[in-house]
C-alpha cells in the first residue's frame, strides 16, 4: 500500500477536503473476490484498515447497550438506569417517531435535553458537528432482526431480515450497505431495501430508522442516496401501488466521485474515500441538507468539491488580505439541472459561519425568486428571503449583526447601493454569491458592487460560462466573460458530465424542416428559407397543427405517475418563438385548430412574455437570450392588450385573477411557473421567459420556432432534461428551425469535442435494430404458446422482454417507429400476460421461506402501464361482443377480452368482475350504463363485507373510501385508519393493535385498487 498516499492525495488546499483530488483504481483489487460473502467481508477488512471498530453484535438489546456507552463516552457523563431509560424512551426511541422525526432529529435537533434524576438538566450531543472527529465509528454485519407476523390472517410469520454492514456513528446506526454478488443488477440491492423498510427497519425500539444514508453495491458499481430516497419512493409506491416509478426512485441514486468527475464504481476505491473517516462525518455533518419538505437531500460530490474550493478560496484569500479583488473569488461551472441553487445556498451557510466573515449576500434574479425558491430560501435560513419585499428590509437586515445570510435580488442590491453612498457595511468583510451569474452581472450592477464594498470576495454559479469564443463586443470590455467578472474557475462539472452520471438526462432532437439523418428526409413542414416568411399563417398553420398531432406522442399522454400526492398524466412543454408578435399569432392560431375540439381534449395553453430591451446585434450571435424584466409598461399597447386577453383566458380556465399591472403580471408568472411544475398546464409559448433558470422535473418537451446558439441553446434546451422517473427518459427539444449546427457548436463548447455522442441521443436506426434483435431473440427462444420452464429460463425471459420493453420506450417517440413495431399488439399482450404471470409468481415468493429469485430479477412493470389495456377498451370489445351475441357467442371477441385483460396489471385484480359482468350482459342492454350500475353495486357489496369482516366503522369506513376515490389513493398515514378501527386500548395485552391496523389497511388498498378507474 505505499501508493496509497499519491492516490487520494487531496485537493492541494486543505487535508480535510471530503472529495479526493484525483483517483485512480488498482486493477488488481478488483477482482479479488466474486460471491456476496466475500464482498462482505472484503468491506469489513477494508473498514477495519480505516481504524472502524468492529462490533459482534446480535440482538437489539447489545445494540442500545452500545449505545447507551457510545453517548456516556461523548458526552462525558455516565446515566443512571433511569435517566437512560427516560431519556432513550423520550428522546431517541419515541413511540410516535418515525424516519421523518429521526431523521430531523440527526440534522437539526442533534443536541437533546436530559432531565437528570436530581432535577437538572444537562444537554446530550447525539452527534458533534463542530468537531466531527469526537464522533466515534463502529461497524456491525449480518445483525438479524426477526420476521413481523404475517398479514395474511394464516398466522405465518414473514421471514427474517439480516442485515449486511450497518455503521453506527455514536451507537445509532446511520449508514446501511446493502451488497449484491458481482453480476446482479445494482437495482436488486436498492429493492432489497425496500423489504427491510416495509418489514424490520420500525422493529423493536426502531433505531434502524436513524440510517441517514444507504449505500448499495455489487462489488463492480457503487451509489449512495439518501433515506429520504428509499422512504418517499415507498410511501409514494405504497400509496398508489400501481407501479409507477416516483421522482424518489433508483434514477437519484448516486456515484461517489473524485474533483475531476471520475466515478468511484469499484467497492474498494469506494470505500476507501466515501467511507474515509473524515469524509464520511463531512457528508453527515455538514453535506446533507432538509428542505421545506421535510425531504433529505445529500450532496453529490461535485457539489461538495465545489463548495469546499469556494470556502478555501475564502480562507486563503482572507489570510493574504487580497480582499476586493478577482482573485479573492472565482467561478463554478456546473451545468443547468445539476443543483447548482442547492450547491451554493450551502455554500452561502457553510461560508457564513467562517471566522471573520460579517455577512454572506446571496445574490438571485429577480424572476428566480418565485414562490418555489424563496420557500426553499427560506427553509435554509430562517427569514432570510424577506429581502425581496423592499430596499428598506435589505438595509435592515444589513445593519442587524445577527443576520449572517442575506437573499437579495440583482435588482434590490443596486438600488440599495445607488441610495447609501458611504454605508459602514461596505467596510464588513463581505461574501456576494451570486446563484446563476450570467449577463446582469457584467454590466454596471458589477461595477457599483465591486465599487461600493471594499473587503470582499465574489463567487458565481453557472451552467453555461462566457468564454471569448461565445462573448459579445459590446460594452466593457473588461467584463464580457464570466472569468473577466469573477476570476479564476475553481470546479467544473460539464453537461458531458452530467448525463454520463445519469443526473440529467440526454436530450433527443427532431429537426422539422429538414433532418439531416443518413439520407435527407423532408418532413410536412417546409424549410424555411427567410425571416420574412417565418410569419406566414400558412406555414404557422402547418407548424401548430403538427404540434397538436404529435403532442401526445412526445409528451407521453399514455402513462400516468404520481406526483405530490396526485395522478397526473404524461409531461408538459414550452413552445419558444422569435419575438412577441410571432408569440401573438401562434397563441391565436392554437385557439382557432382547437376551437372545436372538447374541452376534455384540449390543451391547456398558456402565454408569458413582457418587454425586453432590443438585444445588440453581437450579443444575439453570441447567444445571449434577452432578459424579459417584468415592465409590462414598456409594452408597446397592442402587445399588453394581446397579454391582458390572454391573461384573461388563462384566469377564466383556473380562476384566477391577474393582469398585466405590476404586482399582479409577478404574481401571473410566479402562479404560471407552480401550474408548470404541478402538471397542471400543458403547453406555455414563450419568448425567452422561463427558457434561462426555471426548472420543471414534468417538463419533457420544447418546440422552437426561434434561432437559438452557444449557450442560450443549451439553457432552453435543458428545460426539458430534469430527472423525474424511469418512463421520463431524455429531453424532447423539436426545432422548427434547421439548429443542427449550432447544437453541435454549443455541446463542443458546454461539454467537448467528442460530446455530441453522448448527449443526444442515438439516430433511431440504431435503436430499431436493436429492438428488432431483441425481437427475434424474444421468438425464438421464447416462442408463444410454449411454456417456459425451469427458473433460469424465466429470468432469462425477463431480462430480454425488459430490455425490449426499455428500447420500445425510447422508439414510441419517433415518427418512424408508427407502423414498424414488428411485434403485434396480439402477440405484445400475450408476452406481457407470460410476463405479468412470471412477476406475480415472483411477488408471491416474497412470503416463502426460501430466498426469493426476486433479488436476482429486476421488472419493468412501469414501462408496461405505456401500451396498458383501460376500462374503455374493454367496453368496446364488450360492445362488440353483444352485437355478436344476437347471431351466437363470438369466442374471438371473447378470447380477445380475456387477453387483454391479461396484459394489463391494473385489471387483472378486476377480471372476475368484467367476466361475470360479460357472461350476464343480455343483448339488448347499454354497455355503458350497465357497467357503471353493475360496478357501483359491487362496489358496495364487497365494502359492506370488509367493514363485517373487521368490524369497522360503517359511516366513518365509506367516507374514508369515498375520499381515497376522490383523491387518488388510500391515505395510510396519519389518524384516518384508526379512525375506522373498532375501539380497542392499543396498549391492553394481547390487543395487537398495530397488526389489525396493517390488516384494514391491506384490504382497504386491495378494494380501493380492484375498483378504482372502474367508474
Amino acid at each position: 500500500m505505499t501508493d496509497t498516499a499519491s492516490k487520494f492525495e487531496p485537493i492541494a488546499m486543505s487535508s480535510d477536503s471530503t472529495v479526493v483530488a484525483e483517483f485512480t483504481a488498482d486493477p488488481a483489487e478488483a477482482t479479488r473476490y466474486q460471491s456476496e460473502a466475500e464482498l462482505e467481508a472484503e468491506l469489513v477488512r477494508l473498514l477495519r484498515e480505516q481504524a472502524y471498530e468492529y462490533l459482534p453484535i446480535t440482538s437489539e438489546s447489545d445494540l442500545v447497550a452500545n449505545l447507551r456507552r457510545q453517548l456516556e463516552a461523548l458526552n462525558h457523563i455516565t446515566f443512571t438506569d433511569a435517566e437512560w431509560k427516560r431519556f432513550f424512551a423520550e428522546r431517541i426511541a419515541g413511540e410516535r417517531d418515525g424516519i421523518v422525526e429521526k431523521t430531523v432529529r440527526i440534522q437539526e435537533d442533534h443536541v437533546q435535553l436530559l432531565k437528570r434524576d436530581d432535577g437538572t438538566s444537562k444537554n446530550i450531543t447525539l452527534l458533534d458537528k463542530t468537531h466531527i472527529h469526537n464522533n466515534r465509528l463502529q461497524m456491525i454485519n449480518q445483525y438479524e432482526v426477526p420476521g413481523a407476523p404475517s398479514s395474511d390472517g394464516a398466522g405465518r410469520p414473514r421471514r427474517a431480515n439480516r442485515y449486511d454492514v450497518t455503521i453506527l456513528v455514536n451507537g445509532l446506526p446511520l449508514v446501511h450497505v446493502e451488497l449484491k454478488r458481482r453480476g446482479v443488477d445494482l437495482r436488486e440491492a436498492f429493492n432489497q431495501i425496500n423489504r427491510y423498510q416495509r418489514d424490520s427497519f420500525w422493529s423493536g425500539s426502531g433505531l434502524f430508522e436513524y440510517v441517514q444514508l444507504f449505500v448499495i453495491s455489487n462489488g463492480t458499481l457503487t451509489k449512495y442516496y439518501s433515506n429520504t430516497t428509499r422512504s418517499q419512493h415507498l410511501s409514494e409506491q405504497g400509496k398508489a401501488k400501481r407501479g409507477r416509478k416516483t421522482s424518489n426512485s433508483f434514477e437519484f441514486t448516486s456515484w461517489w466521485a473524485d474533483a475531476t468527475n471520475r466515478p468511484i464504481m469499484d467497492l474498494v476505491g469506494f470505500t476507501r474515500t466515501f467511507f474515509a473517516k473524515h469524509s464520511l462525518l463531512n457528508v453527515l455533518t455538514k453535506y446533507c441538507v432538509q428542505t421545506a419538505d421535510r425531504m433529505l437531500l445529500v450532496m453529490r460530490p461535485y457539489q461538495i468539491a465545489a463548495t469546499e474550493q469556494i470556502l478555501t478560496r475564502i480562507e486563503t484569500s482572507s489570510n493574504q488580505k487580497r480582499f476586493g479583488t478577482l482573485s479573492a473569488g472565482g467561478y463554478v461551472w456546473h451545468t443547468t439541472g445539476s443543483g447548482k441553487t442547492l450547491t451554493s445556498f450551502k455554500t452561502a451557510q457553510l461560508a457564513s459561519k467562517l471566522g471573520g466573515v460579517d455577512k454572506v449576500l446571496f445574490v438571485v434574479d429577480r424572476k428566480d425568486l418565485d414562490y418555489q425558491t424563496m420557500r426553499e430560501y427560506d427553509r435554509f435560513e430562517k427569514g432570510a428571503a424577506n429581502s425581496n419585499t423592499s430596499t428598506a428590509v435589505l438595509k435592515r437586515q444589513l445593519e442587524d449583526p445577527s443576520k449572517r445570510i442575506i437573499i437579495t435580488t440583482i435588482q434590490k442590491l443596486s438600488t440599495f447601493i445607488a441610495k447609501n453612498a458611504g454605508h459602514a457595511i461596505y467596510g464588513g468583510h463581505v461574501v456576494t454569491i451570486f446563484d446563476e451569474c450570467h449577463r446582469s452581472q457584467f454590466g454596471d450592477m458589477h461595477t457599483a458592487i465591486t465599487k461600493a464594498f471594499k473587503r470582499y470576495h465574489l463567487f458565481g454559479f453557472t451552467g453555461t460560462p462566457i468564454f471569448a469564443v461565445n462573448a459579445g463586443t459590446g460594452g466593457n470590455p473588461t467584463l464580457r466573460t464570466t472569468a473577466q467578472a469573477f476570476g479564476d474557475k475553481l470546479h467544473t462539472y460539464t453537461i458531458v458530465d452530467a448525463i454520463t452520471d445519469r443526473n440529467v438526462l440526454p436530450f433527443r432532437i427532431d429537426y422539422v424542416n429538414t433532418v439531416k439523418v443518413g439520407a435527407v428526409i423532408d418532413k410536412q413542414v417546409s424549410a424555411i428559407d427567410t425571416e420574412r416568411a417565418l410569419l406566414d399563417p400558412a406555414r404557422v398553420r402547418q407548424v401548430t397543427q403538427y404540434v397538436l398531432d404529435h403532442f401526445d406522442q412526445k409528451t407521453k399522454r399514455n402513462q400516468t405517475y404520481a406526483l405530490k400526492d396526485r395522478r397526473v398524466v404524461g409531461f408538459n412543454a414550452l413552445f419558444a418563438t422569435a419575438s412577441i408578435d410571432a408569440a401573438k399569432v401562434y397563441y391565436n392560431m392554437f385557439s382557432l385548430l382547437q376551437e372545436d375540439l372538447p374541452d376534455a381534449k384540449k390543451l391547456k395553453v398558456g402565454l408569458i412574455y413582457s418587454y425586453a430591451a432590443n438585444e445588440a446585434e453581437d450579443e444575439t450571435a453570441a447567444g445571449l437570450l434577452g432578459e424579459e424584466e417584468f415592465e409590462t409598461h414598456d409594452l408597446d399597447a397592442s402587445s399588453r392588450d394581446f397579454l391582458e386577453d390572454a391573461i384573461q383566458d388563462y384566469n377564466d380556465m383556473f380562476g384566477t385573477s391577474f393582469d398585466t399591472s405590476a404586482d399582479k403580471f409577478q404574481n401571473y408568472y410566479k402562479d404560471l411557473s407552480l401550474r408548470l411544475k404541478d402538471r397542471e398546464i400543458d403547453l406555455v409559448i414563450v419568448v425567452n421567459m422561463f427558457l434561462t433558470g426555471f426548472d420543471a422535473t414534468t417538463m419533457n418537451t420544447l418546440w422552437v420556432d426561434k434561432d437559438l446558439r452557444a449557450h442560450g441553446l443549451v439553457q432552453a434546451y435543458s428545460r426539458t432534461n430534469r430527472i423525474l422517473n424511469s418512463v421520463k427518459t431524455y429531453g424532447n427539444i423539436v426545432s422548427f428551425r434547421d439548429l443542427e449546427q449550432e447544437t453541435n457548436d454549443a455541446i463542443a463548447l458546454f461539454g467537448n469535442k467528442d460530446a455530441a455522442g453522448i448527449v443526444l441521443l442515438k439516430p433511431y436506426g440504431e435503436y430499431f435494430d436493436e429492438y428488432a434483435d431483441k425481437v427475434t431473440e424474444l421468438r425464438e427462444r421464447f416462442p408463444l404458446g410454449t411454456p417456459i420452464v425451469g427458473e433460469q429460463a424465466q429470468k432469462d425471459f425477463i431480462a430480454v422482454f425488459g430490455a425490449l420493453l426499455r428500447l420500445r420506450n425510447i422508439l414510441l417517440s419517433f415518427d418512424n417507429f408508427a407502423g414498424n413495431q414488428i411485434l403485434s399488439d396480439r402477440d405484445l399482450q400475450d408476452y406481457q400476460s407470460i410476463y405479468l404471470d412470471l412477476y406475480q409468481s415472483f411477488r408471491r415468493a416474497d412470503t416463502a421461506e426460501r430466498e426469493t429469485i426476486n433479488d436476482d430479477v429486476v421488472f419493468e412493470i412501469e414501462l408496461i402501464k405505456q401500451v396498458e389495456i383501460n376500462v374503455d377498451y374493454i367496453l368496446m370489445l364488450v360492445e362488440k361482443y353483444r352485437a355478436a351475441k344476437g347471431d351466437g357467442d363470438d369466442r374471438e371477441i371473447r378470447a380477445t377480452i380475456d387477453r387483454a385483460i391479461d396484459s394489463s396489471p391494473s385489471l387483472r385484480n378486476k377480471k372476475d368482475l368484467i367476466e361475470e359482468f360479460v357472461d350476464r350482459l343480455s343483448v339488448d342492454e347499454d354497455v355503458a350504463a350497465e357497467w357503471r350500475a353493475y360496478v357501483a353495486t359491487k362496489r358496495d357489496a364487497e365494502l359492506e363485507q370488509i367493514i363485517a369482516d373487521e368490524n369497522l366503522k360503517p359511516d366513518q369506513t365509506r367516507a374514508f373510501i369515498d375520499t381515497a376515490f376522490r383523491d387518488g389513493q388510500v391515505r395510510v398515514t396519519g389518524t384516518a385508519v384508526t379512525a375506522l378501527l373498532p375501539p380497542v386500548s392499543r396498549f391492553a395485552k394481547g390487543s395487537n393493535h398495530g397488526a389489525k391496523k396493517q390488516t384494514v389497511i391491506e384490504r382497504l388498498t386491495a378494494f380501493f385498487e380492484r375498483f378504482f378507474d372502474l367508474q
